[in-house]
């Protein structure tokens, strides 16, 4: 009777896990279709992002499961909900569910905190067959690691944890905090914030070639740079984006989002027509007049875009004659754009940002 009983758990824990296999495909192919990234977050890449090295204590405690995030080393092997993948052993997996609904005890697992949310180190496994079975915490081993910034578990829904790494390394470079305490720069993808350190950077070059024609003997110190342009290449663009309301059509992005994309949208059009630099107000107009996330004018934007290429396209939506005119009569005197200027800055020594 018990060779029947154990015989009978090993085949419904195959099947439970031949079940987690099936949705763990599923959600995978999900994140494809979404472009949702849906491995477990990596321990190694968090921690040294962080410089998260000092252990500040070990303890054992009961760990809320959802509270898991990620793993130290196996973050391929199961989904970001712990659903085992296929190279996880069916074996060892299915024996563990087993134990699981046998009563049988499973030592504790081995968990870094970091923050608010912890990493196994070792029991991914008893993990994801917890996870499986719906059990709300788990027995574990916890070794506390001291880091600079606080994480929270919603920090690690959409890689927000990169995103507040990504503006501390920015304020730590530029100390914008310190020269604007205030200064709302926030975003909503990861990677940005190179970008505006490459700005700053750009912007910095310009105006020192500036003084070196003036025959200024002081150029623009570091934190110089960065004030320079804070005042007057970001500040104006966010205040146009401001004056438009142009942040209503893109909900749950930011100024720092769209100053990028305007900025990258002015070049396309610098490099399209022929044209200097388009100020603030032109360069966040044109823009709003193509580009929307809401769906309904997405759509209808794009057929007016399409409509007017298709009607000769002789100069961009939004902006009048005049405007155009004077743009391509500075670009023609000589007036660089910021991509223009990056390619001059690549052959001249940078100024560091420290």
């Amino acid at each position: 009777m018990e060779t029947m009983s154990t015989d009978y758990l090993a085949a419904v824990s195959r099947e439970h896990y031949n079940r987690s296999l099936r949705k763990a495909q599923l959600a995978d192919l999900l994140g494809l279709i979404t472009g949702t990234n849906t491995n477990l977050v990596s321990f190694e890449e968090v921690a040294g992002r962080l410089k998260a090295r000092q252990e500040i204590s070990r303890r054992i405690e009961n760990v809320p499961l959802e509270k898991i995030v990620g793993s130290v080393g196996r973050y391929y092997d199961f989904t970001r909900e712990f659903l085992p993948r296929s190279n996880v052993s069916s074996q060892r997996w299915a024996r563990l569910d087993a134990a699981l609904h046998a009563l049988e005890g499973v030592p504790p697992v081995e968990l870094y905190k970091l923050g608010d949310v912890y990493f196994v180190r070792d029991g991914n496994h008893r993990v994801s067959v917890a996870r499986a079975n719906d059990i709300p915490d788990i027995e574990a081993y916890v070794t506390e690691l001291a880091t600079p910034i606080p994480l929270s578990l919603s920090d690690f829904e959409r890689d927000l944890w990169i995103i507040k790494i990504e503006y501390a390394e920015f304020m730590a470079q530029t100390h914008l905090d310190l020269l604007y305490p205030g200064a709302d720069i926030c975003m909503t993808v990861p990677g940005r914030f190179e970008v505006l350190l490459h700005h700053i950077e750009v912007h910095t070059y310009l105006r020192n070639l500036e003084l070196e024609r003036e025959d200024r003997e002081e150029w623009l110190s570091p934190a110089a740079g960065v004030a320079s342009w804070y005042d007057n290449v970001y500040l104006p663009v966010v205040e146009a984006i401001r004056s438009q309301q142009v942040l209503e059509h893109f909900p749950g992005r930011t100024e720092a989002d769209l100053y990028l994309w305007i900025a990258k949208h002015r070049e396309l059009l610098a490099a399209r027509y022929g044209l200097a630099p388009l100020d603030p107000e032109t360069a966040v107009t044109t823009f709003a007049e193509t580009h929307s996330e809401l769906p309904l004018e997405r759509t209808l934007k794009g057929l007016r875009l399409g409509l007017h290429k298709t009607l000769g396209d002789e100069r961009p939506l939004g902006m009048s004659e005049d405007a155009f005119d004077e743009s391509r009569a500075r670009h023609d005197a000589g007036e660089r754009t910021l991509y223009e200027a990056e390619k001059e800055a690549a052959h001249r020594p940078a100024t560091d940002i420290e």
